[in-house]
């Protein structure tokens, strides 16, 4: 049923039509995890090359039903048999899939088949689902015929389920465009280097191009980023922004400058983490375990209406929705990203090798301009993403209480990681690096997920959490061995007391070092990307190893705090270096106490180690006792966070000590007099290990400057975003201690902030001027 409409068309990409038509049923997650990405599209390309000559294959369709324009990419077409075919990758029985699982291939089949039947003026055609196992390589062909008219009518209905709701998105689109094009700034003026920033942004945007943006702390980042590319969406046509942050602070603050743009009818979605959201983390996602999981499809329609009416999607609205409609709120946060306008979550929703969002963006083909907050992480946390770890120790534990059907597969895993570190273990070579990880036990990893995957498809119940914790990191290990190229490391840990009688058990690390393979096609995927931080320095080590874009434009905001404000001394006869800590404790001690009986209020000092924290305020608390001071504590939770946090009060006084690059290092805020100065004893520089020592040969290969971009470059950022935490505002003031003679060198002073006058001093110097002549 071809229409032609003058209303102006809402486009759906098939799949997306099809999931919001024909999913039904439970919430059903044990025939997963899905292939990934890769192997999607191998798996095609394996199928595709199976047939004759002729066969067609990616072919474009589309087809206008009244409000709708329907589009998609159909797998492939067999002319000599007149056969659409729909090629689904998956591992594991296929008998133990999901019935409502096949029900949605099924449904996306007929739709190609209809649009195949326009296309190519068909009265009858084959629909096949070509199911195809990416560990044995084998296929399971579904055939149907059917009509033209059987196939409108089907494609009709779907679109008649979907219509209303396509009317609605385009009245929200048009009334969201309109309200962002007469959007104000909500504050009487820009802030110092806010207004540069904000326009760097829409240029960003407006050009389509990549923007790392180094701009200070104070000026009202999340605001000056956002409210552009607010302003640009409706010239740029833009489907989602995705506002993504390194830790929950971030999130929060985005959600406030969001409720403080105003932006209504502007849809926005907070997306936490799974364990954060879940009701029942006791129970496994399925109808048969968790009451939520149960008919979940069946009441997604009420509850994504019902969200819809709320003016934030946050974490706490969206639990709100999804109880009163007896949902799963972590997978109705999943579904409103779909109908979202500004997405608001972790790196990992984009950036990760199975990312939600990027995947999301891909099927929809969806417009996204992407803010990337506190930039100067993303390096460490696109490391984490792109490696991974298999510990021998927690595999033996867990082998003993496995499934007797997973025995001998487990079996054969064991054999390969023993023959693996044998010659190692003999040895006795604590690390090792290898040219590449071993493609036997690769092989017997890939059998026994396999095997594990028709287990659990079948029998949930047997797998103990520490069976399943293995199956997941097993599936990891061997899709980042996959990626596995010279921007990453495979490296062999033995750990454990070595003894006649029990070996030493073995950790193995696919380790990646060097992001921007990995990153790259993500901000080539997005329309507009901006990075942003007060430490994106120096320009050249973000842009290697996050792989911007060549056309990637860089812009410094010009601080509005003045030298002035900040009295910068850096102390050039002090050396924190691990051999001459033990030293270094009491001297530290004393300067500490010098300078808060010289200037009673709040400080914070920053140390490279718990180990080192404790001896300094020990020392403090032995040599100084009438000094207020606080410390933070190992795994400290977000509580005590937050009570170690309010010790800082407006016109208070004490010294609180914190680990340098974690909780306390960025993103807090303390204006004022809840924090008057700071003391850095450290360089920030990661541990000298083998590990360091063999990125750094990886760096020095790709970059020529392997300590530069190993060791000093990151260390440094630690120490600029912690010392960022004195001066929050323009009437702030305050003094910064950097305590090592490392400082007083040229090459490290050139990358510390342009704004900062840097006193190089000497304990003499400092007795001078607490003593000077008479």
């Amino acid at each position: 049923m071809h229409t032609v409409s003058d209303e102006p068309a809402y486009t759906v990409a098939v799949r997306a039509l099809c999931e919001f038509t024909a999913k039904q049923g439970d919430l059903d997650l044990r025939f997963t995890p899905t292939p990934s990405a890769q192997e999607g599209v191998a798996g095609h390309v394996a199928v595709t090359s199976r047939r004759p000559a002729g066969y067609q294959k990616e072919i474009s369709l589309s087809e206008t039903c009244g409000a709708l324009c329907v589009r998609g990419r159909a797998d492939g077409y067999d002319p000599a048999l007149n056969r659409l075919e729909e090629i689904k990758t998956h591992r594991g029985k296929l008998e133990s899939m999901p019935l409502n699982h096949r029900h949605l291939h099924w449904a996306q089949a007929r739709v190609y088949a209809h649009l195949m039947c326009r296309k190519l003026g068909l009265e009858a055609i084959e629909v096949a689902l070509v199911y195809f196992d990416i560990v044995d390589q084998t296929e399971s062909v579904l055939v149907e015929t059917q009509t033209a008219e059987a196939l409108a009518a089907h494609f009709a209905a779907q679109c008649e389920r979907f219509v209303a709701w396509a009317k609605q998105e385009m009245q929200h689109g048009a009334a969201r465009d309109d309200a962002l094009k007469t959007l104000a700034f909500p504050h009487a003026d820009f802030r110092p280097g806010q207004r540069a920033l904000a326009e760097a942004v829409y240029r960003s945007a407006v050009s389509g191009r990549c923007l790392a943006a180094q701009a200070p702390t104070g000026i009202g980042k999340t605001v000056g980023t956002l409210f552009p590319l607010l302003k640009a969406w409706p010239g740029q046509r833009l489907d989602k922004i995705f506002f993504l942050t390194a830790k929950s602070a971030g999130r929060q603050l985005a959600l406030d400058a969001l409720t403080t743009l105003a932006a209504r009818p502007l849809r926005v979605v907070e997306l936490v983490a799974r364990d954060k959201a879940c009701e029942y983390p006791d129970r496994a996602c399925h109808g048969e375990s968790c009451p939520l999981a149960r008919g979940f499809y069946d009441r997604l329609a009420g509850a994504r209406a019902a969200a819809l009416e709320c003016a934030q999607f946050d974490r706490t609205s969206v639990a709100e929705v999804a109880r009163r409609h007896e949902v799963c709120p972590y997978y109705l946060s999943q579904e409103l990203s779909r109908w979202g306008d500004v997405i608001v979550g972790d790196y990992n929703y984009y950036f990760d090798t199975s990312a939600m969002l990027f995947a999301l963006a891909e099927a929809n083909r969806w417009r996204v301009s992407v803010l990337v907050d506190e930039a100067h992480n993303l390096v460490e946390r696109a490391r984490a993403m792109y490696s991974a770890t298999l510990d021998q120790a927690a595999f033996n534990a867990m082998r003993r209480t496995a499934p007797p059907p997973l025995k001998q597969a487990l079996g054969r895993v064991a054999r390969s990681w023993n023959e693996i570190t044998r010659d190692q273990d003999a040895a006795n070579i604590e690390y090792a690096a290898h040219a590449e990880p071993p493609a036997r036990l690769l092989t017997a990893l890939g059998q026994a997920v396999s095997l594990m995957t028709e287990t659990l498809a079948g029998q949930p119940d047997v797998f103990t959490p520490d069976t399943l914790r293995f199956y997941f990191d097993a599936m990891h290990f061997t899709r980042i061995a996959e990626r596995f190229g010279s921007h990453s490391l495979f490296d062999i840990t033995l750990a454990g007391a070595r003894s006649s009688a029990r070996k030493r058990h073995a950790v193995l690390c696919l380790r990646n070092v060097i992001p921007a393979p990995h990153l790259a096609p993500r901000f080539a995927r997005a329309h507009s990307v901006a990075l942003f931080s007060a430490t994106l320095t120096p320009a050249h080590f973000y842009a290697d190893t996050l792989g911007l874009p060549e056309s990637s434009v860089r812009i410094e905001v010009e601080s509005p705090f003045s030298a002035e404000q900040l009295d910068v001394r850096a102390i050039a006869d002090l050396s924190t270096r691990y051999r001459d800590r033990e030293r270094s404790v009491d001297r530290i001690a004393d300067l500490i106490a010098a300078q808060f009986f010289s200037a009673e209020g709040n400080y914070l000092s920053f140390f490279s180690s718990f180990e080192y924290l404790a001896q300094v305020a020990a020392a403090l608390a032995a040599r100084h006792p009438s000094i207020p001071c606080w410390q933070q504590s190992r795994a400290m939770s977000e509580a005590a966070q937050r009570e170690f946090l309010a010790r800082f009060v407006a016109d208070g006084r004490g010294v609180g000590f914190a680990v340098l690059g974690g909780a306390f290092g960025e993103a807090i805020d303390l204006p004022g007099t809840r924090l008057i100065g700071a003391f850095v004893a450290t360089l920030g520089l990661p541990q000298l290990n083998p590990v360091n020592q063999q990125m750094k040969a990886r760096m020095h290969a790709a970059f020529g400057e392997g300590y530069a971009y190993t060791y000093l470059f990151p260390g440094l950022q630690k120490v600029v975003q912690a010392a960022g935490r004195v001066i929050r505002g323009p009437l702030d003031r305050g003094v910064l201690y950097l305590l090592d003679d490392r400082f007083a060198r040229a090459d490290v002073r050139r990358l510390l902030p342009a704004w900062w006058q840097v006193k190089v001093l000497r304990q003499r110097d400092l007795d001078e001027s607490r003593n000077p002549a008479i």
